[in-house]
Protein backbone atom coordinates (compact mmCIF):
# COMPACT_ATOMS: atom_id res chain seq x y z
CA UNK A 1 0.00 0.00 0.00
CA UNK A 2 1.52 3.23 -1.38
CA UNK A 3 1.02 5.47 1.75
CA UNK A 4 3.65 8.07 0.74
CA UNK A 5 1.26 9.39 -2.60
CA UNK A 6 -2.26 8.54 -2.23
CA UNK A 7 -4.02 10.76 -0.17
CA UNK A 8 -7.45 9.07 -0.39
CA UNK A 9 -5.81 6.06 1.53
CA UNK A 10 -4.36 8.93 3.95
CA UNK A 11 -8.12 10.13 4.26
CA UNK A 12 -9.42 6.59 4.65
CA UNK A 13 -6.96 5.79 7.25
CA UNK A 14 -7.77 8.85 9.13
CA UNK A 15 -11.66 8.25 9.02
CA UNK A 16 -11.14 4.83 10.22
CA UNK A 17 -8.84 6.27 13.45
CA UNK A 18 -11.96 8.73 14.17
CA UNK A 19 -14.71 5.97 14.01
CA UNK A 20 -12.52 4.00 16.50
CA UNK A 21 -11.35 6.41 18.90
CA UNK A 22 -15.13 7.35 19.13
CA UNK A 23 -16.23 4.39 19.45
CA UNK A 24 -13.68 3.57 22.41
CA UNK A 25 -14.09 7.45 24.05
CA UNK A 26 -15.52 5.93 27.72
CA UNK A 27 -12.62 2.98 27.78
CA UNK A 28 -9.97 6.17 27.09
CA UNK A 29 -11.88 7.94 29.75
CA UNK A 30 -11.88 4.72 32.08
CA UNK A 31 -8.26 4.60 31.42
CA UNK A 32 -7.16 8.27 32.24
CA UNK A 33 -8.64 7.93 35.28
CA UNK A 34 -7.18 4.76 36.11
CA UNK A 35 -3.60 6.14 35.72
CA UNK A 36 -3.84 9.67 37.75
CA UNK A 37 -7.60 10.25 38.25
CA UNK A 38 -7.95 12.90 35.33
CA UNK A 39 -11.71 14.23 36.08
CA UNK A 40 -13.77 12.83 32.88
CA UNK A 41 -14.49 16.83 32.14
CA UNK A 42 -10.70 16.98 31.21
CA UNK A 43 -10.80 13.96 29.78
CA UNK A 44 -13.12 15.01 27.14
CA UNK A 45 -12.01 18.85 26.72
CA UNK A 46 -8.07 18.45 26.87
CA UNK A 47 -7.93 14.59 25.58
CA UNK A 48 -10.97 13.21 23.40
CA UNK A 49 -12.51 16.07 22.06
CA UNK A 50 -8.94 17.69 21.02
CA UNK A 51 -7.89 14.61 19.19
CA UNK A 52 -11.40 14.31 17.61
CA UNK A 53 -11.30 17.74 16.36
CA UNK A 54 -7.70 17.33 15.17
CA UNK A 55 -8.75 14.43 13.06
CA UNK A 56 -11.71 15.89 11.82
CA UNK A 57 -9.84 19.52 10.25
CA UNK A 58 -7.50 17.38 9.22
CA UNK A 59 -9.29 15.10 6.96
CA UNK A 60 -11.63 17.94 6.11
CA UNK A 61 -8.61 19.85 4.56
CA UNK A 62 -6.00 17.26 3.73
CA UNK A 63 -7.23 17.53 -0.39
CA UNK A 64 -5.65 21.30 0.00
CA UNK A 65 -2.40 20.86 2.31
CA UNK A 66 -1.11 18.36 0.27
CA UNK A 67 -1.38 20.12 -2.97
CA UNK A 68 1.20 21.21 -4.81
CA UNK A 69 1.85 25.02 -3.95
CA UNK A 70 2.15 27.47 -6.86
CA UNK A 71 5.02 30.08 -5.76
CA UNK A 72 5.90 33.58 -8.17
CA UNK A 73 8.67 32.21 -10.25
CA UNK A 74 12.30 34.08 -10.43
CA UNK A 75 12.73 36.22 -13.31
CA UNK A 76 16.18 34.70 -13.75
CA UNK A 77 14.36 31.34 -14.63
CA UNK A 78 11.86 33.02 -17.26
CA UNK A 79 10.47 31.45 -18.84
CA UNK A 80 8.99 28.73 -15.81
CA UNK A 81 6.62 27.91 -12.94
CA UNK A 82 7.46 27.27 -9.91
CA UNK A 83 5.99 25.08 -7.26
CA UNK A 84 6.18 23.66 -3.85
CA UNK A 85 6.02 19.91 -3.27
CA UNK A 86 4.86 18.42 0.16
CA UNK A 87 6.60 14.99 0.52
CA UNK A 88 6.33 12.51 3.17
CA UNK A 89 10.23 12.39 5.41
CA UNK A 90 9.41 8.59 5.38
CA UNK A 91 9.77 6.37 8.82
CA UNK A 92 8.76 8.97 11.84
CA UNK A 93 9.36 8.18 15.38
CA UNK A 94 6.87 10.51 17.96
CA UNK A 95 7.65 9.59 21.83
CA UNK A 96 4.94 10.68 23.70
CA UNK A 97 4.44 12.39 27.32
CA UNK A 98 2.66 11.26 30.82
CA UNK A 99 0.99 14.19 31.66
CA UNK A 100 -1.89 14.53 28.04
CA UNK A 101 -1.09 10.68 27.35
CA UNK A 102 -3.59 10.53 24.65
CA UNK A 103 -3.97 13.77 23.23
CA UNK A 104 0.13 14.40 22.68
CA UNK A 105 0.47 10.63 21.36
CA UNK A 106 -2.36 11.26 18.77
CA UNK A 107 -2.45 14.66 17.08
CA UNK A 108 1.42 14.14 16.16
CA UNK A 109 0.51 10.62 15.08
CA UNK A 110 -2.86 12.12 13.01
CA UNK A 111 -0.30 14.42 11.18
CA UNK A 112 2.61 12.28 10.65
CA UNK A 113 -0.32 10.09 8.85
CA UNK A 114 -1.70 12.91 6.85
CA UNK A 115 1.38 13.74 5.39
CA UNK A 116 2.05 9.96 4.38
CA UNK A 117 4.91 8.72 6.77
CA UNK A 118 5.25 5.15 8.32
CA UNK A 119 4.98 6.14 12.48
CA UNK A 120 6.38 4.03 15.75
CA UNK A 121 4.60 5.52 18.30
CA UNK A 122 5.94 5.28 21.81
CA UNK A 123 3.22 6.35 24.73
CA UNK A 124 4.37 7.00 28.26
CA UNK A 125 5.14 3.64 30.72
CA UNK A 126 3.80 6.08 33.25
CA UNK A 127 0.36 5.79 32.20
CA UNK A 128 0.24 2.12 31.25
CA UNK A 129 -3.79 2.07 31.15
CA UNK A 130 -3.43 4.86 28.34
CA UNK A 131 -0.85 3.26 26.30
CA UNK A 132 -3.06 -0.03 26.99
CA UNK A 133 -5.81 1.58 25.19
CA UNK A 134 -3.88 3.56 22.20
CA UNK A 135 -2.03 0.01 21.38
CA UNK A 136 -5.88 -1.09 21.04
CA UNK A 137 -6.91 1.53 18.76
CA UNK A 138 -3.94 1.69 16.65
CA UNK A 139 -3.89 -2.25 16.39
CA UNK A 140 -7.80 -1.45 15.23
CA UNK A 141 -6.77 0.63 12.54
CA UNK A 142 -3.56 0.17 10.84
CA UNK A 143 -1.22 -2.57 9.64
CA UNK A 144 1.89 -2.89 11.56
CA UNK A 145 4.35 -1.49 8.79
CA UNK A 146 2.04 1.52 8.50
CA UNK A 147 1.66 2.21 12.23
CA UNK A 148 3.26 0.58 15.52
CA UNK A 149 2.90 0.98 18.85
CA UNK A 150 5.92 0.18 21.01
CA UNK A 151 5.34 0.26 24.76
CA UNK A 152 8.03 0.28 27.54
CA UNK A 153 10.14 2.40 29.52
CA UNK A 154 13.62 4.22 29.34
CA UNK A 155 15.49 0.70 28.00
CA UNK A 156 12.98 1.08 25.01
CA UNK A 157 13.45 4.47 24.32
CA UNK A 158 17.10 4.70 24.24
CA UNK A 159 16.53 1.41 21.88
CA UNK A 160 14.35 3.06 19.37
CA UNK A 161 16.34 6.58 19.60
CA UNK A 162 19.67 4.49 18.44
CA UNK A 163 18.25 3.54 15.35
CA UNK A 164 17.94 5.55 11.98
CA UNK A 165 14.82 7.31 11.44
CA UNK A 166 13.87 10.20 9.05
CA UNK A 167 12.13 12.47 11.24
CA UNK A 168 11.31 12.71 15.42
CA UNK A 169 8.37 14.12 17.28
CA UNK A 170 9.21 14.19 21.23
CA UNK A 171 7.34 15.65 24.03
CA UNK A 172 8.90 16.17 27.61
CA UNK A 173 10.88 17.36 29.82
CA UNK A 174 14.17 19.72 28.89
CA UNK A 175 16.54 17.34 30.16
CA UNK A 176 15.21 14.46 27.83
CA UNK A 177 14.72 16.69 24.79
CA UNK A 178 18.53 17.30 25.04
CA UNK A 179 19.36 13.71 24.92
CA UNK A 180 16.72 13.05 22.08
CA UNK A 181 18.38 15.75 20.23
CA UNK A 182 21.96 14.63 20.80
CA UNK A 183 20.60 11.15 19.61
CA UNK A 184 19.01 12.59 16.66
CA UNK A 185 22.32 14.34 15.47
CA UNK A 186 23.83 11.37 14.98
CA UNK A 187 21.93 10.56 11.77
CA UNK A 188 21.21 14.35 10.89
CA UNK A 189 17.97 13.55 11.60
CA UNK A 190 15.10 16.34 11.70
CA UNK A 191 13.57 17.15 15.18
CA UNK A 192 10.78 18.68 16.79
CA UNK A 193 10.88 19.24 20.41
CA UNK A 194 8.14 19.88 22.74
CA UNK A 195 9.56 20.97 25.91
CA UNK A 196 8.74 23.20 28.96
CA UNK A 197 10.00 26.13 30.94
CA UNK A 198 9.12 28.25 33.83
CA UNK A 199 6.16 30.24 32.57
CA UNK A 200 5.68 33.48 33.75
CA UNK A 201 2.53 35.47 34.90
CA UNK A 202 2.69 38.94 35.47
CA UNK A 203 0.18 41.10 36.85
CA UNK A 204 0.21 44.81 37.08
CA UNK A 205 -1.78 47.50 38.95
CA UNK A 206 -4.52 47.67 36.43
CA UNK A 207 -5.49 44.32 36.07
CA UNK A 208 -9.05 42.74 36.70
CA UNK A 209 -7.77 40.26 39.89
CA UNK A 210 -11.24 39.04 40.93
CA UNK A 211 -11.27 37.71 36.45
CA UNK A 212 -7.38 37.19 36.81
CA UNK A 213 -7.54 34.85 39.75
CA UNK A 214 -9.99 32.79 38.40
CA UNK A 215 -8.06 32.20 35.18
CA UNK A 216 -5.53 31.34 36.71
CA UNK A 217 -6.75 29.02 38.98
CA UNK A 218 -7.83 27.30 36.14
CA UNK A 219 -5.11 27.11 34.04
CA UNK A 220 -2.60 26.50 36.93
CA UNK A 221 -4.45 23.32 38.49
CA UNK A 222 -6.13 21.82 35.73
CA UNK A 223 -4.55 18.47 35.46
CA UNK A 224 -3.14 18.82 39.23
CA UNK A 225 -0.61 21.78 37.53
CA UNK A 226 0.88 19.00 35.25
CA UNK A 227 0.75 20.94 32.38
CA UNK A 228 3.79 22.08 30.47
CA UNK A 229 2.04 25.62 29.18
CA UNK A 230 0.88 26.02 33.12
CA UNK A 231 1.46 29.43 34.92
CA UNK A 232 5.14 28.18 37.05
CA UNK A 233 4.94 31.86 38.97
CA UNK A 234 3.24 34.83 39.56
CA UNK A 235 4.71 38.35 39.34
CA UNK A 236 2.39 40.94 40.82
CA UNK A 237 2.63 44.25 41.76
CA UNK A 238 4.14 44.69 45.38
CA UNK A 239 0.88 46.58 46.65
CA UNK A 240 -1.92 44.40 45.12
CA UNK A 241 -0.26 41.18 46.62
CA UNK A 242 -2.50 40.75 49.50
CA UNK A 243 -5.49 41.35 47.84
CA UNK A 244 -4.66 38.73 44.49
CA UNK A 245 -3.78 36.17 47.60
CA UNK A 246 -7.15 36.26 48.80
CA UNK A 247 -9.05 35.78 45.44
CA UNK A 248 -6.96 33.32 44.51
CA UNK A 249 -7.80 31.62 47.83
CA UNK A 250 -11.59 32.43 47.37
CA UNK A 251 -11.46 30.28 43.40
CA UNK A 252 -9.65 27.48 44.53
CA UNK A 253 -12.20 26.77 47.45
CA UNK A 254 -14.89 27.63 44.76
CA UNK A 255 -13.30 25.17 42.31
CA UNK A 256 -12.24 22.39 44.67
CA UNK A 257 -14.48 22.89 47.54
CA UNK A 258 -12.70 23.26 50.98
CA UNK A 259 -11.58 19.89 51.26
CA UNK A 260 -9.64 19.39 47.20
CA UNK A 261 -8.94 15.80 48.18
CA UNK A 262 -12.41 15.03 48.02
CA UNK A 263 -13.52 16.81 44.77
CA UNK A 264 -14.16 14.61 41.49
CA UNK A 265 -12.63 17.40 39.98
CA UNK A 266 -9.30 17.22 41.08
CA UNK A 267 -6.39 14.84 39.33
CA UNK A 268 -3.36 13.15 41.33
CA UNK A 269 -0.10 13.29 40.38
CA UNK A 270 1.29 10.68 38.10
CA UNK A 271 3.56 8.60 40.06
CA UNK A 272 4.88 8.60 43.86
CA UNK A 273 8.82 10.14 41.97
CA UNK A 274 7.00 13.00 40.82
CA UNK A 275 4.73 13.06 44.34
CA UNK A 276 8.36 13.41 46.33
CA UNK A 277 10.01 15.77 43.73
CA UNK A 278 6.76 18.28 44.82
CA UNK A 279 6.44 17.64 48.28
CA UNK A 280 10.12 18.45 48.88
CA UNK A 281 9.63 21.79 47.29
CA UNK A 282 6.61 22.73 50.01
CA UNK A 283 8.61 25.08 52.55
CA UNK A 284 5.39 25.10 55.40
CA UNK A 285 6.86 28.22 56.91
CA UNK A 286 6.24 29.82 52.94
CA UNK A 287 2.90 27.97 52.50
CA UNK A 288 -0.23 30.40 52.36
CA UNK A 289 -2.99 28.44 51.48
CA UNK A 290 -3.00 24.49 50.88
CA UNK A 291 0.19 22.31 51.53
CA UNK A 292 -1.69 19.36 52.13
CA UNK A 293 -0.37 15.90 51.15
CA UNK A 294 -1.07 12.71 51.24
CA UNK A 295 1.33 9.88 49.45
CA UNK A 296 -0.72 6.98 49.01
CA UNK A 297 -3.34 8.62 47.28
CA UNK A 298 -0.11 10.61 45.33
CA UNK A 299 -2.14 13.93 46.24
CA UNK A 300 -0.97 17.71 47.01
CA UNK A 301 -3.71 20.07 47.13
CA UNK A 302 -3.97 23.56 45.14
CA UNK A 303 -1.06 25.53 47.00
CA UNK A 304 0.01 28.74 47.30
CA UNK A 305 3.63 29.48 48.04
CA UNK A 306 4.87 32.84 49.67
CA UNK A 307 8.19 33.50 47.71
CA UNK A 308 10.21 36.19 47.90
CA UNK A 309 13.68 34.82 46.26
CA UNK A 310 14.60 32.98 43.18
CA UNK A 311 17.27 31.10 44.50
CA UNK A 312 14.74 28.64 46.51
CA UNK A 313 14.34 25.11 45.35
CA UNK A 314 10.63 25.59 44.20
CA UNK A 315 12.11 28.66 41.99
CA UNK A 316 15.01 26.78 40.59
CA UNK A 317 13.27 24.55 37.47
CA UNK A 318 9.54 24.50 36.03
CA UNK A 319 7.42 22.62 38.96
CA UNK A 320 5.30 20.58 37.28
CA UNK A 321 2.21 20.38 40.13
CA UNK A 322 -0.12 22.03 41.97
CA UNK A 323 2.34 24.83 43.42
CA UNK A 324 1.92 28.10 43.06
CA UNK A 325 5.26 30.47 44.01
CA UNK A 326 3.50 34.20 44.27
CA UNK A 327 6.57 36.71 43.85
CA UNK A 328 6.40 40.69 43.90
CA UNK A 329 7.77 43.50 41.94
CA UNK A 330 7.85 46.98 42.30
CA UNK A 331 9.07 47.99 38.84
CA UNK A 332 9.54 46.58 35.46
CA UNK A 333 13.59 46.14 36.20
CA UNK A 334 12.15 43.98 39.18
CA UNK A 335 10.24 42.21 36.47
CA UNK A 336 13.43 41.41 34.24
CA UNK A 337 15.32 40.64 36.84
CA UNK A 338 13.19 37.48 37.38
CA UNK A 339 12.52 36.43 33.92
CA UNK A 340 16.59 37.12 33.31
CA UNK A 341 17.31 34.40 35.21
CA UNK A 342 15.24 31.88 33.44
CA UNK A 343 15.59 30.14 29.87
CA UNK A 344 13.01 31.03 27.35
CA UNK A 345 9.98 29.38 28.59
CA UNK A 346 7.01 27.86 26.77
CA UNK A 347 4.36 30.53 27.58
CA UNK A 348 3.88 33.98 28.78
CA UNK A 349 1.09 35.69 31.03
CA UNK A 350 0.04 39.48 31.14
CA UNK A 351 -2.91 40.27 33.33
CA UNK A 352 -3.16 44.29 32.72
CA UNK A 353 -5.98 46.52 31.39
CA UNK A 354 -2.76 48.92 30.14
CA UNK A 355 -2.47 47.81 26.58
CA UNK A 356 1.03 49.34 26.52
CA UNK A 357 2.05 47.67 29.11
CA UNK A 358 0.88 44.43 27.21
CA UNK A 359 3.14 45.29 24.25
CA UNK A 360 6.11 45.72 26.10
CA UNK A 361 6.10 42.61 27.47
CA UNK A 362 5.40 40.67 24.57
CA UNK A 363 7.97 42.43 22.60
CA UNK A 364 10.47 42.51 25.09
CA UNK A 365 10.52 38.76 25.98
CA UNK A 366 11.15 35.56 24.15
CA UNK A 367 8.65 32.53 24.79
CA UNK A 368 7.00 30.05 23.12
CA UNK A 369 3.14 31.44 22.80
CA UNK A 370 0.77 32.96 25.31
CA UNK A 371 -2.20 35.05 26.04
CA UNK A 372 -3.09 38.18 27.35
CA UNK A 373 -5.50 38.26 30.02
CA UNK A 374 -5.81 34.67 30.15
CA UNK A 375 -3.77 31.38 30.43
CA UNK A 376 -3.26 28.25 28.60
CA UNK A 377 -6.30 28.95 25.95
CA UNK A 378 -3.78 29.74 23.14
CA UNK A 379 -3.32 25.71 22.67
CA UNK A 380 -7.30 25.38 21.24
CA UNK A 381 -6.61 27.95 18.40
CA UNK A 382 -5.21 25.26 15.58
CA UNK A 383 -4.34 28.35 13.83
CA UNK A 384 -1.89 29.39 15.78
CA UNK A 385 1.53 27.46 15.90
CA UNK A 386 2.03 25.86 19.19
CA UNK A 387 5.85 25.17 20.19
CA UNK A 388 8.94 26.83 22.46
CA UNK A 389 11.97 28.67 21.27
CA UNK A 390 15.09 27.98 22.58
CA UNK A 391 15.37 24.97 25.87
CA UNK A 392 11.30 25.33 25.64
CA UNK A 393 11.31 23.68 22.18
CA UNK A 394 12.27 23.19 18.62
CA UNK A 395 9.70 23.36 15.83
CA UNK A 396 5.90 24.12 16.33
CA UNK A 397 3.00 22.24 15.40
CA UNK A 398 -1.28 22.42 15.22
CA UNK A 399 -3.76 22.73 12.09
CA UNK A 400 -1.78 23.10 8.90
CA UNK A 401 1.16 23.89 10.44
CA UNK A 402 1.61 20.29 11.70
CA UNK A 403 0.99 17.96 8.26
CA UNK A 404 3.98 21.35 6.92
CA UNK A 405 5.78 20.11 10.58
CA UNK A 406 5.55 16.15 9.08
CA UNK A 407 6.12 17.36 5.13
CA UNK A 408 9.48 17.96 3.23
CA UNK A 409 9.29 20.81 0.73
CA UNK A 410 10.67 20.54 -2.41
CA UNK A 411 11.25 23.17 -4.48
CA UNK A 412 10.38 22.40 -8.75
CA UNK A 413 11.36 25.13 -11.15
CA UNK A 414 9.34 23.85 -13.94
CA UNK A 415 11.22 25.62 -17.57
CA UNK A 416 9.60 25.67 -20.57
CA UNK A 417 11.42 25.37 -23.74
CA UNK A 418 10.34 27.77 -26.01
CA UNK A 419 12.76 30.58 -25.14
CA UNK A 420 16.39 29.85 -24.09
CA UNK A 421 18.48 32.88 -23.28
CA UNK A 422 22.59 32.16 -24.26
CA UNK A 423 23.88 34.73 -22.12
CA UNK A 424 23.82 32.18 -18.78
CA UNK A 425 26.15 29.49 -20.86
CA UNK A 426 30.05 29.43 -21.03
CA UNK A 427 32.01 30.91 -23.09
CA UNK A 428 31.73 34.14 -20.65
CA UNK A 429 33.89 36.56 -23.51
CA UNK A 430 32.73 40.03 -23.26
CA UNK A 431 29.18 39.03 -21.22
CA UNK A 432 30.18 40.04 -17.59
CA UNK A 433 29.63 43.55 -18.57
CA UNK A 434 25.87 42.79 -19.68
CA UNK A 435 25.09 40.49 -16.88
CA UNK A 436 26.64 43.28 -14.16
CA UNK A 437 24.03 45.64 -15.72
CA UNK A 438 20.75 42.90 -15.96
CA UNK A 439 21.89 41.92 -12.47
CA UNK A 440 21.81 45.47 -11.10
CA UNK A 441 18.29 46.29 -12.96
CA UNK A 442 16.69 43.12 -11.50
Amino acid sequence: MNYKTNIATRKEALTKLLNVIITHENEIIEALYSDFRKPAFEAVLTETNYVISELKNTIKNLHKWAKPKRVFPSILNFPSTDYIYKEPYGKVLIIAPWNYPFQLALCPLISAIAAGNQVVLKPSELTPKTSEIITKIIEKTFPVNHVEVIEGGLEVSQNLLSQRWDYIFFTGSVPVGKIVAKAAAENLTPVTLELGGKNPCIIDNTANLKLAAKRIVWGKFINAGQTCIAPDYILIQKNMKSHFVDFLKLEITKAYGENPKSSPDYARIVNTKNWLRLANMIDDKKVIFGGQIDIEDRYISPTLIDESSVDTLIMKDEIFGPLLPILSYENDAEINIVISKYEKPLSLYVFTEDKKFAQKIIKQYSFGGGCINDTVVHFSNKRLPFGGVGHSGIGAYHGRLSFDTFSHKKAIVKKANWLDLPMRYAPYKDKLNSIQKLLKWL
